[in-house]
């Protein structure tokens, strides 16, 4: 607004790295697909409007990317995978067209875990490989929304957009060191996204802060006629969220739950509930029923519902996927009609618990993720990497947000020993995203510094 800075100078900006960033030992691969000529145009329009003082949102000329799990015009809609999107996208989906109409410049689509099927980011595909962990390019960024939180830790945009069914927005995000909110389901429109996992998957923004998710939010979340899941939800509030404290809030905790995480993760997650504490908010034991058979039941659920979907891929494109692809859609096989249908009794189970839960508290707190990000080996890059125990455990505190569809928000609090991101997570009840991210705004003052990414670019520079 100043002048002091225009849209077209970041552009030019981003640009230049987005080149120098493919180019680096090892690349960084998080923005897999760019055009110059799209970013400028975008770019330009916005500097114009600055100009007239006539900015259409708080997003005007802020640098944006989708996963490519979204239908983004020009660009080709893989989802990961060799096979799909042969073709320039024509059509852009629901958050892509919102974006655009809120003047963001979208800087291109980002690397995902193929078909969203694992918790890595590991895809050593051709059109994909590796992205890298900006903190620790020898470690992974978490998946399958990898690309994004990769962008958004490394500064080449402030603003990324996700998808998440077990984990997908928030794992990446709390690996990469940065926030990460899975909105109610059905809350912002997944129309344009390949509909992996009808029943789990909800999206949602990666960003730099707190109040950027709340504004990336705001503009996003509201319903969709395309999509028919958030048609009845509630008008989305940002209420109370600038509140000086959090005196009144009843913050849920199940210890034993909490607890099974690695020691380092456990301690900067229990001080950081004591931080909240300091501020006003009270916290209550709550014990959390059945999260095993949650657990076994949302495992059953969107694998059945990608295996239904990718029917056809597996039988025609099997030899095109990556070997854990295969192995995860084989495994889904396994699964029968009675599974799915008990499953989803489960469900109903899960969502009557946590109503009652949410009738004494305001939210759940637990730790995003029980550890840290991990290693890559050099056989990662050639095959790819297949490890069930670490995407069961990645996806521990995640699952029951994807299960039951209640909102989620990982807001990072600290770092291991080794320099790895540390983050937290808070659940609410349905629609209740403002609580999360007035909670998530005092979680923010908890951490007493930001350390630099070792791969970061000043965009604004």
């Amino acid at each position: 607004r100043s002048g002091k800075l225009t849209p077209t100078q970041v552009a030019k900006n981003i640009i230049a790295m987005l080149e120098d960033c493919d180019k680096s030992t090892p690349p960084l691969r998080a923005i897999v697909q760019w055009d110059q000529e799209q970013i400028m145009l975008m770019a330009e329009a916005s500097t114009t409007r600055y100009r007239n003082k006539c900015t259409l949102s708080c997003l005007d000329g802020i640098p944006v990317c989708l996963k490519e799990e979204f239908k983004v015009v020009p660009y080709h809609h893989r989802v990961g995978t060799v096979y799909l999107g042969t073709q320039p996208e024509t059509e852009d989906a629901t958050v892509a067209k919102k974006l655009r109409e809120a003047g963001a410049v979208i800087i291109g689509v980002s690397n995902m875990h193929e078909l969203g099927t694992g918790t890595t980011g590991c895809n050593p595909n051709r059109y994909h490989k590796i992205p890298r962990n900006p903190y620790n390019p020898n470690h992974f960024t978490g998946g399958s929304s990898s690309g994004s939180a990769a962008a958004v830790a490394a500064g080449l945009c402030p603003v990324a957009i996700g998808t998440d069914g077990g984990g997908s927005v928030r794992i990446p995000a709390s690996f990469c060191g940065v926030v990460g909110l899975k909105g109610t389901f059905g809350r912002i429109s997944c129309h344009g996204s390949l509909p992996l996992s009808y029943s789990t998957v909800s999206v949602g923004p990666i960003c730099t802060s707190v109040a950027d998710a709340a504004i990336v939010y705001s503009i996003l979340a509201e319903p969709d006629l395309l999509y028919p899941y958030g048609l009845k939800q509630p008008k989305a509030t940002l209420s109370d969220m600038c509140a000086p404290d959090l005196k009144g809030l009843k913050l849920g905790v199940d210890w034993t739950f909490f607890k099974a995480c690695d020691a380092e993760v456990l301690s900067a997650c229990e001080k950081a509930v004591k931080h909240l504490q300091s501020l006003g908010a009270s916290v209550v034991e709550v014990s959390l029923p059945e999260m095993e058979e949650a657990r076994v039941a949302h495992v059953i659920c969107i694998l059945s519902e990608m295996r239904d979907f990718l029917q056809p891929d597996f039988n025609k494109h099997f030899h095109e996927m990556n070997l854990e692809t295969r192995a995860s859609l084989a495994l889904a096989c396994q699964f029968t009609a009675l599974d799915y249908i008990k499953a989803n009794r489960q469900r109903t189970r899960s969502m009557r618990f946590l109503q009652e839960i949410f009738s004494t508290v305001n939210c759940i707190l637990t730790p995003a993720i029980p550890c840290t990000a991990p290693r890559i080996y050099e056989s990662d890059l050639l095959t790819g990497s297949s490890d069930m125990s670490f995407t069961v455990r990645s996806m521990r505190f995640m699952q029951l947000g994807n299960f039951t569809g209640i909102p989620g928000l990982v807001v990072p609090i600290g770092y291991s020993t080794a320099g790895l991101p540390i983050s937290l997570q808070v659940m609410a009840k349905w629609w209740d995203e403002a609580v999360l991210l007035r909670i998530g705004l005092k979680l923010e003052q908890f951490r007493d510094q930001t350390k630099k990414p070792s791969i970061y670019y000043d965009i604004l520079a």
